[in-house]
């Protein structure tokens, strides 16, 4: 509308001898040109249903505020200074019929895509809703940063497989980090760089490894600052807002039914709507209606419709986990409030990919309990579903729901069998001794301290045993355990992995309480903790009093113990096979673009977020176009673009505080290492909270 004087302007001027019709046909071309001359953004089609279908907050009070009775609650976001891109996914910009090189190059892109101005149609809004943090149900959270643009209608033309996964036929847009809401709590609504940079690229990530996830069409950075203390050590530092716009079929996730709970009896706390139980019914029937049509279609009946509602959602949490432990992938913080109604990835905070394998990995510093490690995942999603089975109570009897969940196990191991199936190439047939060849491998690449990803990437380079191959067993397997020994710790990655966390005094002391006074030692601790500081004290010990010449030995027994196995299983592959190098080509393909040849790891996105907040954005653009085609090599792309001064350099001014990060940054030794590989030494110090 900036272009609106200019442009009428000349139409106003009579001239002489021009007639009426050509006047008027010069003004419609003008207007056609108008139309054509405006941001791409303005010309989105939003149809914000949510807000049409679900209790709006009628208070326009600012400032954090119980919110009672309603699901969303209208908000103003706070404009950035000088707000400009640090990337945008043309991919996932194209889900809402934008082109991503015209949303690059368009002057209101930043300010439009970071809610520091307000697209035509967009009704800014913040969700309401609670959730269980860490096993205690926290009360009322909502979005604290995140703010709802609104629902913008599927372009034509769109993917028929997209329109599948979102039938619903609308994106919702939000953006994260654009201000204070009223669930804001003591915080300030602001995202910052580093976290931002992390968010867009794992949820471009998770989309190509091909886990279900929202998505991510640009991050936003600007001159505005925060401060914030990285490490809760007392070192603050200013930081520079940036903002990510996230993509969706829709944000309501576990937590949004539980606005309803009851006062909780451990902590007390209730949901603000607790009462309202005609608005549960309207959130259910407007998430199955626009969301699940079919079962909508399919189940005339109310109480069996929920039932099946309540069953697809078991069966896509079982699959997205399933998904996640194959990848190797750590949410961090699997409260109730971060998990997707849709069974998508969503909110990604304290987030990891496994490097060495670890059944205990914990992705986040924070998490002392190890609540939501690696290994936990797939149950702790299952006592997430069994809390949103109770927050649809009534509308979802209890007892079917109960016999729903008793489902979720066996859903959760055939997921993960079959996609493990496809990672080792076993397509053929189904032994059931194929999960003991499984356990197995993880127990090897536990014992030698394996890369997760590279180990998995490596095994269609095994050959199948054949009568044409010349070489004999004995050659076969050496071949395969070198290449598997190259995956594997050294003693000393070794030794510091399995340094206990805990300081031997205050183990010590809990032991000693664990005897004397069980009460007080739950209060403070949990005997899985303890078994797991011993465990690690033990190994320690182990190692200590090892070579690196006898630990490579070991290593070399391990794996070639599995490979023999492994290979005598790929040889029950071809029997009845009438096309042996059919088949073996067939495996090599489905494993090379199942298990992944790079992945997000923290190293990558830590040197990314460094050069961004050195004013460098080329890295975080290179690191997404890697991430863009995760199973295959791009020549050109493997390496960061800093080694050999490849990056290009953006000037931007730096704080003293990023100055300070950026002189510690760069006093450490950084090998430069391609994306495929294992990771440095010096990854090792990265501390994600």
């Amino acid at each position: 509308m900036a272009y609106l004087g200019p442009r009428l302007g000349p139409s106003r001027v009579f001239l002489s001898g021009v007639s009426a019709l050509r006047l008027v046909s010069t003004a419609g071309m003008d207007d056609m040109g108008l139309a054509m001359s405006r941001s791409s953004l303005e010309r989105l089609e939003f149809d914000n249903v949510a807000l049409k279908k679900l209790p709006l907050d009628p208070s326009e009070e600012q400032g954090v505020r119980q919110v009672k009775g309603a699901c969303f609650s209208r908000v103003t976001p706070q404009p950035l200074t000088k707000p400009r891109f640090v990337a945008v996914s043309h991919q996932a910009q194209a889900l809402l019929g934008l082109d991503g090189e015209e949303v690059v190059n368009d002057p209101l892109g930043p300010e439009y895509l970071s809610g520091s101005k307000i697209m035509p149609g967009s009704e800014p809004a913040a969700h309401c809703y609670c959730g269980h943090q860490f096993g205690q149900f926290a009360g009322q959270l909502g979005d604290g940063a995140a703010c709802y643009l609104g629902e913008v209608k599927v372009p034509s033309g769109q993917d028929p497989e997209l329109l599948r996964e979102n039938p619903s036929g609308r994106w919702e847009i939000q953006v994260k980090g654009a201000g204070l809401t009223p669930y804001s709590r003591q915080a300030d609504g602001r995202k910052v760089l580093r976290s931002s940079i992390r968010e867009f690229l794992c949820s471009e990530a998770m989309f190509f490894l091909g886990v279900p996830t929202t998505r991510a069409g640009s991050v936003v950075t600007s001159d505005s600052r925060v401060i914030r203390d990285v490490y809760y050590n007392g070192h603050a530092r200013h930081e520079r807002c940036s903002v990510v716009l996230r993509i969706a079929p829709t944000f309501i996730r576990f937590g949004s039914f539980e606005i309803f709970k009851p006062a909780d009896e451990f902590t007390g706390r209730q949901g603000p709507s607790y009462g309202r139980d005609e608005i549960r019914g309207q959130m259910m029937d407007y998430v199955i209606e626009m969301f699940y049509p079919e079962i909508q279609q399919n189940y005339p009946d109310r109480v069996e419709r929920n039932v099946a509602f309540f069953r697809e959602v078991v069966l896509r949490t079982a699959r997205l986990v399933a998904q996640w432990q194959c990848v190797g992938f750590c949410h961090g913080v699997l409260n109730t409030d971060n998990m997707s109604i849709l069974g998508l990835t969503l909110d990604y905070g304290p987030y990891g990919f496994m490097d060495r394998f670890d059944p205990d990995f914990i992705c986040n510093a924070s998490d002392n309990s190890g609540r939501y490690s690696y290994q936990a995942q797939p149950a702790i999603c299952r006592w997430n579903l069994g809390k949103l089975a109770e927050a649809l109570a009534p509308e979802l009897p209890p007892d079917r729901a109960e016999a729903v969940l008793e489902e979720y196990l066996d859903l959760y191991n055939r997921f993960y069998l079959e996609n493990m199936r496809k990672k080792l190439g076993l397509l053929k047939k189904e032994d059931p001794e194929d999960e003991i060849l499984i356990t197995k491998l993880l127990q090897t690449m536990h014992n030698t301290g394996a890369d997760f990803t590279n180990t998995f990437r490596s095994l269609s380079l095994i050959s199948c045993p054949t009568e044409e191959n010349s070489e004999g067993e004995e050659d076969s397997v050496k071949k395969a355990t070198d290449l598997l020994i190259e995956q594997c710790a050294s003693l000393e990655e070794l030794k510091a992995a399995n340094k206990p966390t805990m300081d031997p005094r205050e183990l010590a002391v809990l032991l000693s309480m664990a005897q004397s006074n069980p009460t007080l030692f739950q209060m403070i601790s949990d005997r899985a903790t303890i078994a797991r500081q011993l465990e690690r004290l033990s190994k320690l010990k182990d190692l200590m009093e090892t070579t690196q010449e006898e630990l490579k030995t070991k290593q070399a027994e391990d794996w070639t113990s599995w490979i023999t196995q492994y290979r005598k299983r790929l040889a029950r592959e071809l029997e009845g096979q009438s096309d042996v190098q059919a088949v073996q080509e067939e495996r090599v393909r489905v494993m090379d673009s199942t298990n992944p040849r790079v992945i997000l790891r923290n190293y990558i996105a830590q040197n990314a977020i460094e050069a961004a907040e050195n004013g460098d954005f080329s890295e975080v653009q290179r690191v997404l176009k890697v991430l863009e085609k995760p199973f295959s090599s791009q020549p050109g792309l493997e390496l960061p673009a800093w080694v050999g001064g490849g990056g290009t350099s953006a000037e931007g001014e730096r704080d003293e505080g990023e100055e300070q990060q950026q002189e510690a940054a760069t006093s450490m030794p950084r090998n430069p290492v391609p994306y495929d590989s294992k990771p440095p030494a010096w990854a090792n110090e990265i501390c994600v909270t």
